[in-house]
């Protein structure tokens, strides 16, 4: 049965339910409700600017871009995005798809939070990054009005996410907090970390090893 959410058709090919099984796996409630607004309101952002974009590959990318907080899928050393890019990769090698479609998706989930660089590469990641945004930190919220906003959380519910995303974003990546230097998630780290100091990069630059 074909599944609509304010006109917006959840992809239901093969690769498309085996996805979003992995994500139903390894995942939880939160993580899951996530990647389906961002795809929808992906997608939405999509349609609005009359983009062409391949909505299988969008909603795969959207059901990965989190996956590497997982404990399934962390790496010990490496961002979290990049280990959700990695099981994307995987993911789609696996079941023999084309080698430049699996570098678009890698490159989607592994820019996802690259501000400033990720909106410009291919639509379906400029376009997972505007569904990200949208979702964590309610960029340009009026583009979509309280309608159709209102039936995508229906669908999948919010329930406490402010709180639980955080939460959520530093279980993937407190035992690596390195790995957040230089990118948003260092935020997180500063807020409930304890202990954590965030490094300086004017300090590093200063307090090289270079003699002048």
């Amino acid at each position: 049965m074909t599944t609509s959410i304010a006109d917006i058709k959840i992809p239901d090919s093969k690769l498309a339910v085996e996805a979003a099984e992995l994500l139903r796996e390894h995942g939880d409630d939160l993580l899951w409700n996530h990647s389906n607004r961002v795809f929808v309101f992906a997608s939405l952002q999509g349609n609005l600017q009359q983009t062409k974009y391949d909505p299988e590959l969008l909603y795969i990318s959207s059901l990965f871009h989190d996956l590497g907080l997982t404990p399934a899928f962390r790496s010990p050393d490496k961002r979290f995005e990049v280990d959700g890019a990695n099981a994307a990769r995987d993911f789609l090698r696996s079941r023999g798809v084309p080698e430049e479609s699996v570098r678009l998706v890698w490159d989607a989930v592994a820019l996802h939070t690259s501000i400033g660089i990720v909106e410009y590469k291919e639509a379906e990641a400029a376009l997972m990054n505007f569904g990200v945004a949208y979702d964590v930190v309610g960029k340009d919220f009026d583009l979509i009005s309280d309608d159709v906003r209102q039936q995508i959380v229906q669908a999948f519910p919010r329930n406490h996410f402010k709180q639980n995303i955080l939460n959520a974003f530093l279980e993937g990546f407190r035992h690596k907090p390195e790995t957040t230097y230089g990118t948003i998630n260092a935020d997180i780290c500063e807020l409930l970390l304890p202990g954590y100091q965030r490094p300086n990069f004017c300090h590093h630059v200063l307090h090289s090893r270079w003699e002048e």
